[in-house]
């Protein structure tokens, strides 16, 4: 019996050894697999050992900053702060020293005095439970430098800090659709580690994201089990690399001259509007603004579209300027020939008529250009050019319509220029049918300052590394091709002259004495819907001075009533009164220059007409009633129009016995606006001024008269 216990003995025992000698081997082939396998069940061994005993602290890089062409900052970065809290006691090794916050109760007394949160709510945040530290909603963070002393400057015991970085823009809503704007997101990279970082999602901000970012450093270390570095232990580090910065063509000055002369045409309620000045000689944007506009700091923007490059519409008439270039090109063009203006009757019947379907008569193609006679351009297109309009098109594209400009701006629109039918041609030499950019017109317009040579527009005057100072970039005059000779440059920059000068010229209300200002205005019709519906766009493409060009200046607005070419006067005239004298463009006519008192106009409808002509003349200013009523019933030009002493103010009062007024002296723009005031029927004859009219002065006007006036030359 005991032989075959101690038997049973060994068995076990063997058993036991054996089972042994098992687990030691598996042991020792995993031990190998370890070794030798980079990865275990979908673990890499050595990036899972590393994240246990080392640290990596990524360094940030500082966000390049945005210029102007002086060297004003136009967009930085500064330091924003988090504010938090320690809670647990463990922070705390020293009783004398505390690292945590000691007294809730106090604590939450002396930051009430500085945040913006109440006591109760910031001892709520003090008072959570199993808690390392807190922070304070969204009115703990986003702190200034400022607040962030006065909070140190209380000694409160475990109170801290997390700093960031955020886009700031230290002239606010200025320029902003340009330089555009950047915002703090959470970006994730490869490994799936979320991140903040300041991304550009507008304007140069978004076009130069790369540049302006420069790219983030990081230190690498061994850590403890509390995650401290273990002293002795080898560091490395790479340094960030702080992003370029970005100085614009971009002139400040000028941009507040835009800017501050914009306010006039508040008023009138533009559905949207753009300016663009640009250097003539090398096509630099020297300032460029669309309202509605906003903050980039707070990004209260009603849409995200720059209307000076991204958005395309019908120009109107402005495009005359190159449909007469286009003419003059073929070499066929005679400026004394003659066209009956009016309406125009297509092979199919359609009828396309001039603003005022009366017209003035067989006139000249000068002259219609003065009058921005559409019919004048159908018959320079069926006279000049291809009947199946190939040619214009092509002009038309060889000045950079239906193509992107290229300039330093994100999300640029090409516009359309596809006309194939006779309609279309023909509307199109006018404008309609046919869409463009502000950016565009100013490319197009550097081939008439700069001797028939196109000049590429830019924006972004230099990049420098804001490390070593060196210039990276460097934005410069670029000459594209001659598009026009120099014969037809001369001969556009006179006919856009007479639409400034001439008493006639649909321009005349930009004139401005001992400023020589040339320039092409525009009226176009929006399309609604299959047709044209009420709005307009205004649209103004000026030079100046014209003799030895300085700047371009395009202008355009979507006008819902029919007073906002009032409003874009104003805003010219301030505009280019500015630049002349910041400039010291020393002009021909400077020393004729006259300081004319100007007067806004209130409305006067239903006041006492006594009163009022006794106030207008004691303003020095022109007043023309009309009938004998005691009670004013319309005026023109509208109220919050601003006019000087050279403006005539037509009042029509409640007389029912209303007489022809004499109507001998007046330009033909005046004439035309005080009989289409009264609802008379006019035809002209001739050009200029009023020497004689059908209907004597002292007549009394009945409805369905007809005047017929003669015109002739002042001189």
């Amino acid at each position: 019996m005991d032989k075959k216990l101690r038997q049973n003995n060994i068995r076990i025992s063997l058993f036991l050894v054996i089972v042994a000698l098992v687990f030691f081997v598996l042991i020792i082939v995993r031990a190998v697999q370890l070794s030798l396998s980079e990865e275990i069940d979908g673990i890499n061994l050595q990036d899972f050992a590393s994240s246990r005993t080392t640290k990596t602290e990524i360094l940030k890089a500082k966000r390049g900053n945005i210029y102007d062409k002086n060297g004003d900052v136009l967009a930085q970065n500064v330091s924003s702060y988090t504010l938090i809290a320690y809670l647990s006691e463990s922070r705390t090794t020293d009783i004398s020293n505390p690292k945590h916050v000691v007294d809730k109760e106090y604590t939450a007394q002396m930051l009430a005095t500085i945040l913006d949160i109440s006591e109760e709510q910031i001892l709520n945040y003090l008072s959570k439970e199993g808690v390392y530290q807190t922070e304070f909603g969204s009115k703990g963070r986003g702190l200034t430098e400022l607040t962030k002393d006065a909070i140190l400057s209380l000694g409160l015991p475990g109170i801290d800090f997390i700093e960031t970085q955020k886009r700031y823009y230290p002239y606010g809503d200025f320029a902003s659709y340009t330089l555009g704007y950047a915002k703090t997101v959470v970006v994730e990279d490869e490994e799936g580690n979320s991140e903040e970082a300041i991304v550009g999602e507008m304007g140069i901000e978004k076009q130069f994201n790369e540049e302006l970012s420069g790219e983030d450093g990081f230190t690498f270390y061994q850590k403890d089990r509390r995650g401290y570095k273990i002293p002795g232990t080898k560091e490395t580090t790479v340094s960030a690399t702080d992003g370029n910065d970005v100085y614009l063509t971009i002139d400040s000055n000028i941009q507040l001259f835009l800017e501050r002369a914009l306010e006039k045409a508040e008023w009138a309620n533009f559905e949207w509007s753009n300016i663009i000045v640009a250097d003539a000689k090398t096509g630099a944007i020297l300032a460029s603004t669309s309202t509605p506009s906003y903050d980039p700091n707070i990004r209260n923007m009603t849409n995200y579209i720059n209307y000076n490059t991204s958005y395309a519409y019908e120009p109107g008439s402005t495009m005359k300027i190159f449909s007469y270039m286009a003419a003059m090109e073929t070499g066929k063009y005679n400026g004394q020939e003659t066209f009956k203006s009016g309406v125009y009757v297509t092979k199919d019947g359609t009828e396309i008529g001039d603003h005022d379907r009366k017209g003035w008569g067989e006139i000249t193609f000068n002259y219609g250009f003065t009058l921005s006679s559409n019919v004048g351009v159908i018959n320079l297109i069926n006279r000049y050019m291809d009947s199946d309009g190939k040619y214009l098109k092509s002009y038309y594209q060889k000045l950079g319509f239906g193509s992107k400009t290229g300039i330093e701006l994100p999300n640029e629109s090409a516009g359309k220029i596809a006309f194939k039918y006779e309609t279309e041609i023909l509307n199109a030499g006018f404008g309609q049918g046919i869409t463009t950019t502000p950016i565009q017109y100013i490319k197009a317009m550097t081939s008439l300052t700069n001797n028939g040579v196109l000049m590429q527009p830019y924006i972004v005057d230099k990049i420098v590394d804001s490390h070593t100072g060196e210039i990276v970039y460097q934005g410069e005059k670029k000459e594209l091709e001659q598009v026009a000779s120099k014969d037809t440059v001369n001969n556009i920059k006179a006919l856009m002259r007479t639409v400034i000068e001439d008493p006639t010229g649909t321009g005349h209300i930009y004139y401005m004495e001992g400023y020589d200002t040339i320039a092409k205005t525009g009226t176009a019709q929006v399309a609604d819907k299959g047709g044209y519906g009420s709005s307009v766009i205004r649209s103004y493409a000026g030079i100046y001075p014209g003799n030895d060009p300085s700047i371009i200046v395009y202008y355009s607005a979507k006008d819902n009533g029919d007073s906002g070419v009032w409003a874009m006067k104003d805003v010219i005239k301030e505009l280019i009164a500015n630049i002349s004298k910041y400039l010291e463009i020393d002009t021909q006519l400077e020393e004729d220059v006259k300081d004319l008192k100007e007067y806004q106009l209130p409305s006067f409808v239903n006041k006492n007409t006594n009163e009022i002509t006794n106030t207008l003349k004691n303003e020095g200013l022109n007043c023309v009633v009309i009938g004998n009523g005691d009670k004013i019933i319309k005026q023109y030009p509208n109220f919050n129009t601003t006019v000087s002493e050279l403006d005539k103010i037509f009042l029509v009062t409640n007389d029912e016995n209303i007489l022809m007024p004499n109507l001998v002296g007046y330009s033909l723009i005046e004439t035309r606006t005080l009989l289409n005031l009264l609802d008379i029927e006019y035809d002209v004859e001739g050009n200029g001024y009023v020497t004689s009219q059908s209907i004597p002065a002292g007549t009394k006007i009945k409805k369905g008269d007809l005047i017929h006036l003669v015109l002739n030359p002042k001189f």
